[in-house]
């Protein structure tokens, strides 16, 4: 038995696919790749900006909880003013841009430091100034303060607090807010 012509010309058509065929296949590929490319491309551009920013805050991350633990560490006695290296000397003095107090100075091992502490703005730097508190009046030249590096590139360093509906800016110890004038 002789196979028919027209059978032989359907099943050679049956067996590939035509150049049209080949065509979109390629360029359907061709698009998806693109937007595979360029989703790759955004997600890469969005993890550097991500690493960026956490590398910029990473160092007020690391300073907040030492500001947290040294300001609510502070010894504060109404009475006393403060005056360093001299006894009794437990207040509180400040400024717009500096804060001086009497407070445990966190070590590191789990055990605290009474210290002559002073954070301020030096140079660019939120700096932590602190000398180990004396007790007792001593002849003997007080030590050299160590200064610590807590935040790099500060401009400045704004505190206040609010007190009989006034914001201060300056105090020494005990409050020297005056409220508003009273009526009279």
């Amino acid at each position: 038995m002789k196979p028919n012509s027209a059978n032989l010309c359907k099943l050679a058509r049956q067996t590939g696919f035509t150049l049209l065929e080949l065509i979109v296949v390629v360029a359907v590929l061709g698009l998806l790749i693109i937007g595979l490319t360029q989703g790759v491309r955004a997600g890469l551009t969005l993890w550097d900006a991500q690493s960026s920013r956490t590398g910029e805050t990473a160092e007020l991350d690391v300073a907040a909880p030492v500001l947290r633990a040294l300001l609510s560490g502070i010894m504060y006695s109404s009475s006393a003013s403060f005056a360093p290296n001299a006894a009794n000397s437990s207040g509180l003095k400040g400024t717009a841009d500096s804060l001086s107090f009497v407070g445990d100075l966190p070590t590191g091992l789990g055990t605290t430091q009474r210290a002559d502490i002073i954070l301020m703005v030096s140079r660019g730097r939120l700096v932590l100034r602190w000398t180990p508190h004396r007790h007792e009046v001593s002849i003997a030249p007080a030590p050299e303060p160590t200064e610590t590096e807590l935040v790099r590139s500060v401009d400045h360093l704004e505190l206040a607090y609010w007190a009989r509906l006034l914001l201060v800016r300056r105090w020494d110890g005990v409050s020297n807010a005056t409220g508003p004038p009273s009526p009279k």
